[in-house]
């Protein structure tokens, strides 16, 4: 159930209605908007009914939340939540775009990728230290290496970094170097570690699983939120389908489906769902015109000789053309490139 109060309820009020349900063994979650203040309980609701919350001090009226996600829902919470990383915000007026390559590979090439596109307009700097793989022998990552040069990298550019976990034993390795923490598609479900990053006071960025649905995906997101790490972002990477033409099918309908469902910021990471260089412009404006929020694009000095994802690494000057282009689509959707 969300509880709505009154413009006139105070501080008090809020107070005592969050300890009574406190001793019942409930959840209560405070959410203070614009306009209103909600709370979000969470937790066998039989314990109290309706009626009863209705006639507390500074209670307006109550709802029930039919929908499985209850924090993420728009119920919840009407207003568009902004998450803010080192300043920069992600899910208002203003488009993100974190670039990088998909492996920190040695010193020299994330600074160098890192100058490159925080010139070309990148907001925040990708790179992978630890690295999920289809096949064991594949390169597996730098791990803390890669993650002190990708500090150093921000230390030269200033740009936030966003990099993935892939096991929980990792998660205070990550709070020592990363931004944001990245929880890839694979992990999307590992239930274990998104009710461990829900305990952390980081933004996480939360990729779609291959075969998840909407639904789905916002699950997985309520577990982080009901730990009451309210920083997510989510990202939208393409799903499998029947189609070989690209790596994977980008869902654009899910993303204004998602902006409709939920408050959380929404993102797009064009260069996985295609899989291929040619395809990573064109998914890019689409995602813009769709009301994506922030794009994650991957790029790469030398894509030939990339350890990872050359195929699909757009190279300094084409990511700097592709901006360029995205500002323009930005505009006709009353949005900007930040």
């Amino acid at each position: 159930m969300i509880i709505v109060l009154e413009p006139s309820a105070t501080e008090e009020n809020i107070k005592h209605l969050v300890e009574k349900l406190k001793s019942k063994q409930l959840n209560p979650f405070v959410s203070k908007g614009v306009e209103r203040t909600v709370i979000n309980i969470i937790g066998d609701e039989r314990i109290i009914s309706q009626e009863q919350l209705e006639a507390f001090p500074g209670v307006e009226r109550v709802i029930s939340v039919l929908k499985p996600f209850k924090l993420a829902s728009r119920e919840f919470k009407k207003e568009d939540s902004i998450i803010s990383v080192d300043g920069i915000k992600i899910g208002g007026k203003e488009i993100v775009i974190i670039a990088g390559p998909c492996s920190v590979e040695n010193r020299e090439q994330i600074i160098n990728i890192a100058e490159e596109v925080k010139k070309g307009g990148a907001t925040l700097l990708r790179g992978g230290a630890f690295k999920p793989r289809t096949s064991p022998y594949a390169f597996q990552g730098l791990e803390e290496e890669g993650l002190k040069m990708l500090v150093e990298a921000k230390e030269k550019t200033g740009l936030p970094i966003v990099t993935e976990l892939m096991d929980i034993k990792d998660i205070d390795l990550l709070l020592k170097y990363a931004d944001v923490i990245q929880i890839g598609a694979r992990n999307m479900q590992n239930f274990s570690l998104l009710k461990e990053l829900g305990k952390v006071k980081r933004p996480v960025l939360l990729k779609r699983g291959m075969s998840a649905t909407v639904t789905e995906f916002l699950m997985s997101a309520e577990y982080i939120l009901a730990g009451g790490n309210s920083d997510v972002i989510l990202c939208e990477r393409g799903i499998r389908t029947f189609v070989d033409h690209s790596r994977n099918t980008l869902d654009i309908a899910a993303i204004p489906v998602l902006k409709s469902l939920t408050h959380l910021p929404v993102i797009v990471d064009p260069s996985h769902a295609a899989g291929r260089v040619k395809l990573v412009a064109p998914l890019t404006l689409a995602a813009i015109a769709a009301g994506s929020d922030g794009l994650m694009i991957e790029v790469h000095t030398n894509p030939e000789e990339a350890f990872s994802d050359g195929e699909q690494s757009l190279t300094p000057s084409q990511f700097n053309e592709l901006v360029e282009m995205s500002k323009k689509v930005a505009i006709a959707v009353n949005r900007s490139i930040f």
